[in-house]
């Protein structure tokens, strides 16, 4: 993927920074007609550009019929950050919900993904419970929207940004802008 050839390449740190793109979506979700009614969406003509980008990228991409609520799933990727190996849980997230259109609101789907990439289910359940990180994922929300984030992917590096899925030739460009460096 792009960010991580850019890691490879390049001396950063990425850091994910979590936005609420559809906060008040219930847990059970909402149905693609629901969230674009009125709006004059095409949601196939959608799905058929996502597919594309996503192919472009090496990435695989399924029909999804409804979205979900996203703040557990937050949650539990923060957590997962502060774990060894955790960082995979983006990755298995997002097959969850882009591939195979699962309700990441969910608790058991969430610890599902825990036990396929081998974080501790117990650790992970309690925080689901507890809410250990909510406080982190409303900082990254307040951050989102300090910045003026209004959607995601939003990439910002050194006060420049760009929003969207965007060409490893864009990204490289907002990299070198904000002073990144080669790696030697």
């Amino acid at each position: 993927m792009r960010i991580d050839k850019l890691e490879k390449a390049y001396d950063i740190d990425v850091e994910l920074v979590h936005f609420p793109l559809h906060p008040d979506t219930p847990i059970e979700g909402s149905s693609l007609e629901d969230l674009f009614a009125g709006r004059g969406v095409d949601i196939d003509a959608m799905y058929v550009r996502m597919k594309g980008l996503m192919e472009a990228e090496g990435l695989p991409y399924g029909k999804r019929t409804h979205t979900f609520n996203s703040r557990l799933a937050q949650e539990l990727g923060k957590w997962a950050d502060t774990q060894e190996g955790g960082y995979a849980i983006h990755d298995a997230l997002y097959r969850a919900y882009f591939v195979n259109a699962r309700n990441i609101a969910d608790t058991d789907v969430l610890l599902n993904v825990v036990r396929e990439i081998g974080l501790p289910e117990d650790d992970a359940r309690k925080v689901l419970e507890n809410r250990t990180f909510k406080d982190a994922v409303d900082h990254d929300w307040a951050r989102s929207h300090q910045s003026g984030v209004t959607g995601v992917p939003t990439f910002a590096a050194g006060g420049y940004g760009v929003v969207g899925a965007q060409p490893y030739e864009a990204m490289e460009e907002l990299v070198k802008n904000a002073g990144g460096q080669p790696r030697t």
